[in-house]
């Protein structure tokens, strides 16, 4: 059995109920939103989020979601696809998953109106039900994905990241969702806020170790979702080449900064800038930082029962770590 299917078989019954859910979330009156609609659904990821909600909250509460459970997932998954789908907009992506992208297909100004449908479909799932505290962590969680991208854009001009920085780029940019999952599920089904909390943490950590693995897909030659070395032709800065431009020499940082700069379309400069942070410790260092964030994020559940939930929640750490692609 595949390690994602170990993680969803404590929640099965609730990520089937979920799809029909969601599915339902989305309909409009208008014919071709439906069909756009209805082509993103079918063009689905792992699920992620919706598990990390179900799984936390069944962890919390001893076994039982409830409809808030259900109505949260939803508008997570709801706001992080219309996010997903203004993100090939703004970097002009032909492909998602595979697939083409909504804009590839029906053009940025029906892309960029579906994005606003779906988030308003999710601002009224969880205002029509009164749930205010789920709208709340979800809020937080877009108004923060947004600054960590500008705060990338603002930063990444100048190639002069700090370590700190990065990590709140990070934090914002990826971290903040599956932080917000974990305490939606949480806040689905308990009142402890110091529980609740203590989830969002958690989510955080992942999140973390989540996008330092991305990171270090760049630099490994093995067959993954990306090509190698795309972070670089895109001058995207990651952790492995900031702990390396951090710790060489000026004439060095000069080198790796121009050919970012000025010969990121060239393969072999690119292949070099790769030599360069392999051999300068850049991906050691970077995994030892993931495996911290990991391991941090396991103490977290480590206060929490044994179950079959939580054991399904430790797995989808170390898949996190250890997953090719």
């Amino acid at each position: 059995m595949k390690i994602t299917e170990q993680i969803k078989q404590p929640i099965l019954e609730e990520m089937e109920l979920f799809e029909t859910k969601f599915h339902e979330s989305m309909t409009s009156k208008v014919a071709l939103l439906n069909r756009i609609t209805y082509y993103i659904v079918n063009r689905k990821g792992k699920q992620m989020r919706p598990m990390f909600v179900f799984l936390t909250a069944k962890m919390i509460s001893g076994g039982s979601v409830n409809d808030r459970t259900y109505r949260g997932a939803s508008v997570i998954e709801l706001i992080h696809t219309a996010t997903l789908v203004h993100d090939d907009v703004v970097d002009d992506s032909n492909r998602r998953r595979g697939f083409f992208s909504v804009n590839a297909l029906w053009k940025n100004k029906i892309a960029v109106l579906v994005g606003d449908y779906l988030l308003s479909k999710g601002l009224l799932l969880s205002i029509d039900n009164g749930d205010f505290d789920l709208l709340k962590i979800i809020s937080v969680a877009v108004r923060e994905m947004s600054e960590g991208e500008l705060l990338q854009i603002e930063k990444a001009r100048r190639l002069d990241i700090t370590e700190d920085i990065y990590y709140e780029i990070i934090r914002q940019k990826t971290a903040t969702l599956i932080a917000a999952c974990c305490a939606l599920g949480a806040k689905s089904v308990s009142e402890d806020l110091e529980q609740v909390e203590k989830m969002r943490k958690f989510g955080e950590l992942i999140g973390m170790a989540f996008q330092i693995k991305d990171d270090l897909f760049d630099y490994t030659d093995e067959a993954i979702g990306k090509p190698t070395g795309i972070d670089i032709k895109e001058q995207k800065m990651t952790l492995p080449l900031i702990y390396v431009l951090n710790h060489c020499t000026s004439q060095e940082k000069k080198w790796v900064i121009n050919s970012i700069k000025n010969h990121n379309k060239d393969k072999k400069r690119v292949k070099e800038v790769i030599a360069f942070v392999k051999n300068n410790n850049g991906l050691t260092y970077a995994e030892d930082k993931m495996i911290a964030f990991q391991t941090e994020a396991l103490a977290l559940l480590n206060t929490f029962p044994t179950s079959e939930y939580k054991e399904a929640l430790i797995l989808m750490v170390n898949y996190v770590i250890e997953r090719k692609k």
